[in-house]
């Protein structure tokens, strides 16, 4: 059995005589690895190398820490199909959705590597021989704790930018997929970044709690439940450090009966049961507004065509498994109605794999659990409104607010019901609207605490620290008051 080892000042190391935790394939059940619990002595070891690494990579030109990521990103490319195994393996996904998500690791990559362009500057003479500038400097040691769900594209929301800005890291993946991390480190290691500069250190409760609390390390990020996302975020402001922690979601599509039958009923099936489920831009509500019957019956045909096992991959855990079905559950209970019934899936050959089949409740209350609360699982919610207003009160209402959408050909709703929805990133006839870079990931209410987005021309800001200069050398010069 492997066990797995913490990745400070540019090298394995194990973490001694700790607790380990067995990962679990999703996919058949089976252990593939132990990762050790560690605690804030590792931490301190990550910060401490990361510290020692931070002045000689700080003071490199940005342009020259960017041809880092040049390299980083063509051995991405590289090795997009042995990375995209990874994800499957730990995660398990389908083959298409690991690799589609190695591809968006490339692409805020990509978009790293244009940082050079993007946090220049600027200069600007305000009154004769007076010269103003702006200067984008990286804050020090910045720590990112990620989450199960996309082990290899949310790590890579914060490497590329936060280091290519100058920073220094220490991450810390979920203990449930902690093997694409430490690949991740020895390819940015053999990119060329310099040791110290990305540190990985693995475990649990302890880890993210001494990261909070550290004095080494300047600002936080965070990504899962809202739960977390909050004390994550009121733990690590605490003790003075910038922070970004994303939460939960609900997300709503709001059907109209004039919306395209096969685009939406395609889209929805898609949002809903992509990746499981396990995604916080997965649609888990969808608002029929007046006589949408048949687009509801499309939906549920478009379900029958996602098989676990085959486009429909695992969720996360036999514990993730009995939740979600819980859910589904308890809503029959309630009198909601199960036009498609995943449970009790099995796959032929992975007989110990967690498996949810696509799953769609019609007539669902909005008090309902399922309605209100984020299921993590391919689980669609139908609930019904008279009007558009309605269908609004209804998003409105829920305390998420990290996407929406509508589906309609008409564009005056599309906007009316754009400029209500509460929600930081909305989809017109999109079931899954999340922003392509240069355009920041990020939501509204309780799915963000926090200024600024994580990834895009927002995570600038949130990355480094501005320094505003005035400079005057010509005393001959003619002055005014701006002088």
């Amino acid at each position: 059995m492997t066990v797995l080892s913490n990745w400070i000042g540019g090298s394995f190391m194990s973490a001694g005589n700790v607790e380990k935790l067995d990962v679990y394939c999703p996919l058949d059940g089976q252990v593939i690895a132990q990762v050790p619990l560690c605690h804030e002595t590792h931490v301190d070891q990550a910060v401490q190398a990361a510290r020692a690494a931070f002045p000689a990579w700080s003071a490199l030109p940005i342009k020259e820490r960017a041809q880092v990521f040049y390299a980083y990103r063509n051995l991405l490319m590289e090795h997009e199909e042995e990375l995209a195994d990874l994800v499957r393996q730990e995660n398990g996904k389908t083959l298409d959705e690991a690799r589609a998500e190695v591809k968006k690791s490339i692409e805020v990559t990509e978009f790293a590597c244009a940082l050079p362009q993007l946090a220049a500057g600027e200069v600007m003479e305000v009154s004769r021989g007076v010269e103003c500038r702006t200067d984008h400097l990286p804050l020090g040691v910045v720590a990112c704790i990620t989450p199960f769900n996309f082990p290899n594209m949310v790590p890579n929301w914060t490497i590329p930018n936060a280091l290519c800005l100058g920073n220094t890291m220490v991450l810390k993946p979920s203990e449930l997929v902690p093997l694409s991390a430490l690949r991740l480190a020895d390819l940015l290691h053999q990119a060329g970044l310099p040791d110290g500069v990305f540190n990985v250190v693995h475990g649990g409760r302890a880890v993210v709690e001494s990261i909070c609390d550290h004095p080494g390390i300047d600002a936080v990020t965070f990504v899962g439940s809202t739960k977390v996302a909050k004390l994550v975020y009121a733990r690590a402001t605490s003790h003075l450090k910038r922070a970004l922690a994303l939460g939960g979601a609900k997300n709503h599509l709001i059907v109209l009966p004039d919306a395209h039958p096969e685009m939406t009923a395609t889209n929805v099936a898609a949002s809903m049961s992509g990746c499981a489920g396990q995604r916080c831009m997965a649609a888990s509500a969808m608002v029929g507004v007046g006589d949408v019957e048949h687009i509801v019956d499309g939906v549920v045909q478009e379900a029958r065509k996602v098989v676990p096992g085959m486009n429909l991959g695992a969720v996360i855990s036999a514990e993730a498994k009995a939740r979600i079905e819980r859910y589904i559950n308890e809503a029959e209970e309630q009198g909601a109605v199960i036009k498609l019934d995943g449970r009790n899936a099995h796959v032929p050959g992975f007989d110990g794999g967690y498996y949810v089949g696509p799953t769609v409740i019609d007539h669902v209350k909005p008090d309902m659990a399922v309605a209100r609360e984020e299921i993590f699982g391919p689980v669609l919610s139908i609930i019904r409104a008279d009007n558009v207003d309605e269908a609004i009160k209804i998003e409105n209402a829920n305390p998420y607010g990290n996407a929406a959408a509508v589906f309609t050909q008409s564009g005056g709703m599309a906007d009316y019901v754009r400029e209500r929805a509460s929600a930081g990133m909305f989809g017109v006839n999109i079931g899954v609207p999340v922003p392509r870079e240069p355009f920041s990931f990020g939501g509204w209410n309780e799915s963000k605490f926090g200024v600024g987005d994580i990834t895009g021309k927002s995570s600038i800001e949130f990355f480094t620290k501005l320094k505003k200069t005035t400079r005057k050398w010509n005393p001959e010069a003619r002055t005014n008051w701006m002088s």
